[in-house]
C-alpha cells in the first residue's frame, strides 16, 4: 500500500497530496527562501513531480523566480502560504514545503544549505546537521 501525506494552504484552497517516501529533506537559509517564508529558513524535503497530486485549488497557485537559475516559489495567490519551491512543476525535483504539511512527511531534515546566507539574527542550533555554506553537493 502507497503512503500519502496530505497539505494544504492556509485558507484551505490549495489541497494537495504527496506519495512518500521523500527523497531527501533540509533547511535552505538562502536569503530568497528568508524572504518567501518570512523565518529564517524554509524547510523542505524533494519529491518528483509525479509523486504530488494537486486536489484542489491548482488554479489558485503562483510561482515567482526570483532570478535566472533560482528555484521558483510557489505559493497560493489567496493566502500566501509557500507551498513549493525549486522547480515547480516541471524539474526533475519539487521542494515541498513541510510547513504546508498536514501530517508528517516520515523523514527529518538531514542537513542545512545555503548558511553563508543565514540572517544575522538568528542563531543556527547545534543540532548535528551538517552545514553547507551553498548547495549541498
Amino acid at each position: 500500500m502507497t503512503e500519502i501525506v496530505r497539505g494544504s494552504c492556509l485558507c484551505g484552497g490549495v489541497k494537495f497530496e504527496v506519495e512518500l517516501p521523500f527523497v531527501v529533506a533540509h533547511h535552505c537559509h538562502c536569503t530568497t527562501c528568508q524572504k518567501h517564508s518570512g523565518a529564517a529558513h524554509t524547510t523542505s524535503g524533494r519529491a518528483r513531480p509525479s509523486q504530488i497530486t494537486i486536489l484542489e485549488g491548482k488554479e489558485l497557485l503562483g510561482s515567482y523566480q526570483p532570478a535566472p537559475g533560482q528555484g521558483n516559489k510557489t505559493f497560493c495567490t489567496v493566502c500566501g502560504s509557500s507551498i513549493f519551491g525549486g522547480a515547480w512543476p516541471d524539474g526533475e525535483y519539487v521542494s515541498v514545503r513541510f510547513g504546508a504539511l498536514d501530517g508528517d512527511p516520515g523523514l527529518r531534515p538531514q542537513a542545512r544549505t545555503f548558511v553563508a546566507y543565514n540572517a544575522p539574527w538568528y542563531e543556527i542550533p547545534d543540532d548535528g546537521l551538517p552545514r553547507y555554506e551553498e548547495r549541498r553537493p
